[in-house]
């Protein structure tokens, strides 16, 4: 979810659940060593509880970025061991590391010294072709060995060579048989699913074997399905949000975002515009928050302009030109 979880899409997110736990996207050990670790740790305090998600394979920088994160308020520190991607694999981390147990356990114990708050670590149940329950397992256990208490597993063997990362999403098959088999190998650890998750029955199912039940990208492209979760699954009270209060609230936060921070409103409202999936009118919706050229306006006067009827025999497109003509 790199370039898509980012602080303001968690913001859009908790308005959404209150409960969910969030992740950010992959941060790598570089980039808080060497770079901005202001820009890459901000967060919003609204997101707790919020996890935040390392990328890197030396234990001593590991072990310096697990501390800033927990400086900085988060409450779980996760190490990535399940990303295929070539860039990934070029800074000798992300699922790779799935082929070096020993040294996961060294970052893993490097980390849980020097912070107070869970280690996890997200994982494939294997690499490349190799359909072995046995390296999952060995792997699980020597991590768990070093102070890793959840494990986050995505159901899919990660092919390093050969396959994009959107391939690694798809072709490898799932096979959530092997997750559930770990839980009954480690009962005491908490292991929970990702990959392939699309319905709150399949969540359902899912929490009958394991201990949780990670989504991305689903839960990016629909995310008012996140409203039902609460109750769903939490045992809390039914969400009292609508779409049009979360996103009145969203425009608001653009607003004071650009006021904070100078972040034009595109750079955020991209994040909702799944909001709407599905419903009547929701293409034209899209555009409007799409459009760049309305960008100098506020926020609310663009969500106005959303939800403003269209002339009748005009298509979409040339129904927006009206609205921004009148309004520019």
């Amino acid at each position: 979810m790199m370039d898509w979880t980012d602080r303001h899409c968690r913001y859009f997110h908790r308005l959404l659940s209150r409960h969910a736990l969030l992740y950010t996207e992959m941060v790598t050990t570089g980039a808080l060593v060497h770079g901005d670790v202001a820009r890459h740790l901000r967060f919003n305090a609204e997101e707790h509880p919020v996890a935040l998600q390392l990328g890197g394979s030396e234990p001593a920088d590991l072990a310096h970025c697990a501390r800033l994160g927990k400086q900085w308020g988060y409450d779980e520190i996760n190490l990535n061991c399940g990303c295929p991607s070539e860039r990934v694999q070029r800074g000798a981390f992300g699922a790779c590391l799935m082929a070096e147990p020993q040294l996961v356990a060294d970052c893993v114990r490097a980390m849980v010294d020097v912070v107070d708050v869970p280690v996890t670590v997200k994982h494939r149940i294997g690499i490349d072709k190799s359909e072995s329950y046995g390296f999952v397992r060995d792997f699980v256990g020597a991590v768990s060995e070093a102070g890793c208490r959840t494990f986050i597993v995505h159901a899919r063997n990660a092919w390093l060579k050969g396959l994009s990362p959107k391939e690694n999403r798809e072709v490898p098959p799932l096979r959530y048989e092997l997750v559930h088999r770990l839980k009954r190998e480690f009962p005491d650890l908490t292991i929970a699913i990702n990959g392939g998750i699309t319905t709150g029955e399949q969540v359902a199912t899912q929490l009958r074997e394991l201990d949780g039940v990670m989504v991305g990208r689903e839960a990016y492209h629909n995310p008012w399905w996140l409203a039902s979760w609460d109750e769903s699954f939490f045992g809390a009270a039914p969400s009292e949000a609508t779409r049009e209060s979360v996103e009145a609230q969203m425009a608001d936060y653009m607003a004071r975002e650009f006021t904070a921070h100078g972040t034009p409103w595109p750079t955020i409202a991209r994040h909702m515009l799944g909001l709407r999936h599905g419903l009547p009118g929701s293409r034209r919706w899209r555009q409007v928050w799409s459009d760049h050229k309305l960008k100098t306006l506020h926020p609310r006067e663009v969500m106005a302009l959303a939800h403003a009827p269209g002339v009748a025999g005009e298509s979409a497109e040339s129904s927006l030109q009206a609205a921004v003509t009148a309004n520019v």
